[in-house]
């Protein structure tokens, strides 16, 4: 299995605060804790994660559901 890289959230952060797009994180993450930090420390609007969920670490409604219960914005169902 590949490694996974985690995102970059202090650049992720420095570029929300230089644009007025909306941002998309990518880089992957290891854990749901990830998507947590990228999107309240890092401001991304979005993030992309793949093989977390193709090699069934995680699944996306178990991972929205996480997110949601931590304050984050998800769309459910999934």
């Amino acid at each position: 299995m590949a490694r996974r890289a985690v995102f970059d959230v202090a650049l992720t952060a420095a570029i929300s605060r230089a644009v007025t797009v909306r941002l998309i994180a990518s880089g992957g993450a290891k854990s749901p804790e990830h998507f947590v930090e990228i999107f309240k420390a890092g401001a991304a609007d979005a993030a992309l994660a793949a093989s977390i969920f193709h090699d069934e670490v995680q699944s996306i409604r178990t991972l929205k559901e996480f997110l949601a219960a931590r304050g984050v914005e998800v769309r459910l169902p999934c």
